[in-house]
């Protein structure tokens, strides 16, 4: 098991850990449950979907990285699928705090570069901040999106964001998680550059068409990749490296065993991830960064 489970994992109901064991035994446990891993676990503890979704929070929390903060938050997306994804907030030291992600980006992140089409709900262990309830807004589930907190009656989305502003208000009707491929190419790429091609035409970004993706090589040969998520408020947007970085925690990689990095970019949009990607980068000990345009 991955040493940053152990004392969470060690306060959990006897049954829930016997249960969990077996599928958190190994260092590289990816912090999600597929489905059919929820439901054995469900059957064992006789839990429902909302009572696993919370004894996990703890789990979830102990994949904080909180140098700056010192402050632990997990969160539980449930895809559509009936699989659940871990997510807890990422602080970076050296970098400025807008580089941060919060557990709920997080979350949703991970569920969304796994392949979750929608969401069904969101468990937090702390009430989400504005920030969190605008990004949420961007999804496909919109404000029905089901937020589950501890001690507190069941609610939506639009519930904590009421007369919310979002993506039908300028008109945009591809959502956050909603399938898309902008096809675009890049001739004679690499097996890292053709992967952050890959992230930039899944990628989100509707109101600038800055379409971008990132792709990650750490010291042992491993590859993680993200994509830009954008948002109707625009700085709640989470940059692709952000993203890239959440699949590597979540997998239990060290986000400072980065080798290598290529960010790919539309040609010709209005604004660029490079600055910010290269700035963040650095912060966490990797100077080697490949900057493509298609």
């Amino acid at each position: 098991m991955h040493p940053r489970f152990h004392t969470a994992f060690a306060e959990l109901p006897a049954s829930l850990q016997t249960a969990l064991e077996p599928l958190m035994r190994h260092d590289d446990f990816p912090s999600m449950l597929t489905a059919q891993q929820v439901d054995a676990v469900k059957d064992a503890c006789g839990l429902d979907n909302d009572t696993l979704a919370f004894a996990l929070l703890p789990l979830a929390a102990a994949c904080s990285i909180t140098p700056i903060s010192h402050f632990q938050v997990g969160a539980i997306a449930r895809g559509v699928s009936g699989n659940l994804y871990f997510g807890a907030n990422i602080e970076f030291s050296g970098a400025p705090l807008q580089q941060t992600i919060h557990a709920e980006q997080c979350a949703v992140s991970h569920a969304w570069l796994r392949g979750e089409k929608s969401l069904a709900s969101i468990t937090v262990n702390y009430t989400p901040c504005g920030h969190c309830r605008q990004f949420m807004n961007e999804l496909n589930s919109g404000t029905g999106l089901a937020i589950r907190l501890p001690g507190r009656a069941p609610a939506t989305l639009g519930d904590y964001l009421p007369d919310a502003f979002g993506p039908k208000d300028l008109n945009i009707t591809t959502l956050l998680m909603d399938t898309i491929n902008h096809g675009f190419t890049l001739a004679e790429t690499d097996a890292l550059s053709a992967q952050a091609l890959d992230a930039l035409n899944q990628s989100h970004a509707p109101y600038s068409n800055a379409q971008s993706g990132v792709a990650l090589e750490t010291h042992d040969g491993k590859i993680y990749t993200g994509r830009y998520a954008e948002n109707a408020a625009f700085n709640p947007s989470l940059p692709p490296l952000q993203a890239a970085l959440v699949l590597m925690t979540m997998s239990g990689a060290d986000c400072q065993q980065i080798n290598r990095a290529v960010l790919i970019e539309r040609n010709g949009a209005n604004l660029s991830q490079f600055d910010a990607t290269r700035a963040t980068l650095a912060a966490l000990g990797c100077q080697n960064l490949t900057h493509h345009r298609v």
